[in-house]
């Protein structure tokens, strides 16, 4: 790995307004290299929304899809990587998946593997856990609830990752117009997922998490206040190898932000060489449980 400076972009994504949503995605990525950053986080299906009702018309093909188009101009124009959710659909089958652009146009991608709550209405699971050698690093993408598998991010470490990019739509929290309650629910939102510390310790990776930040809509079928309306608390963090925050959002404002780090090369080196590295400690050879189902 060499170093290499990130962003992470917490946004919200309103039903309806997916060119908005890509020009925002392009003013983000402008203000981005502008502080220096060389690879940019956008959330979990950030393009077409978060369980949108009309999802199946709207979700694209991937590549070869019009927002891929888009992606794909933005990261050649400013000469980046990026990594950005949206609704795939194949063989009439549709998919979360983030897709990974770079300077050269589209690299790859990784569809959503296990689907919380009301997302099974909406998509279906992938099977593949991929890594994409970038050139400086090589990058895993694990997708909101995969994060809450362990087997996940270990299965991408253990294919090579340096980093791995932890693009979310969670809906972990809610609230009113008030300050307080923003301020109640982006401060359980932290102190959720800052629990993604163990994640980077566990693998020696750096992690990057990015939410979806604000109120996409309301969806009609079910209550105006009921936990699966697309409600997005929102927030960001880097985390280093050694589960140290290197940097998050504020969490005061549910509001569309940006945060910049450094990923030290030097320091994933340190972690990787110290005595209890757990991917070179760890005995494989007693874990074969762990693909089978549980019995109690």
């Amino acid at each position: 790995m060499e170093t290499i400076r990130v962003a992470a972009v917490s946004m919200n994504s309103e039903f309806g307004k997916r060119e908005q949503t890509l020009q925002r995605i392009s003013d983000f990525c402008e203000q981005a290299v502008s502080a220096g950053a060389e690879l940019v986080l956008f959330p979990e299906l950030v393009v077409h929304g978060h369980c949108t009702p009309n999802t199946n018309d709207l979700a694209e093909t991937v590549p070869g899809g019009p927002s891929i188009d888009y992606l794909e101009i933005t990261a050649r124009k400013y000469g980046i990587w990026l990594a950005a959710g949206l609704s795939e659909k194949a063989d009439d089958i549709v998919y979360n998946t983030q897709v990974l652009m770079g300077p050269d146009g589209y690299i790859g991608k990784q569809r959503k593997l296990h689907m919380s709550r009301d997302e099974s209405l909406f998509y279906s699971g992938g099977s593949e856990i991929n890594v994409f050698d970038i050139g400086k690093c090589t990058v895993g993408i694990v997708i909101c609830y995969d994060n809450q598998f362990p087997e996940v991010a270990r299965l991408v470490a253990l294919q090579g990752a340096d980093v791995i990019l932890m693009p979310h739509a969670a809906r972990e929290a809610r609230w009113d117009d008030t300050p307080e309650s923003e301020t109640a629910a982006r401060q359980k939102v932290f102190d959720y997922f800052s629990g993604y510390r163990m994640r980077a310790r566990e693998n020696a990776c750096f992690c990057i998490y990015a939410d979806q930040a604000g109120r996409a809509g309301y969806v009609d079928s079910i209550p105006r206040d009921h936990i699966n309306q697309p409600h997005h608390p929102g927030g960001a963090m880097i985390i280093a190898p050694d589960g140290n925050i290197l940097i998050h959002a504020q969490t005061e404002r549910i509001q569309d932000e940006m945060i910049v780090s450094d990923l030290d090369a030097d320091l994933l080196a340190t972690w990787r060489s110290h005595p209890n590295y757990t991917l070179r400690t760890r005995r494989p050879e007693l874990f074969g449980n762990l693909v089978g189902q549980r019995t109690g």
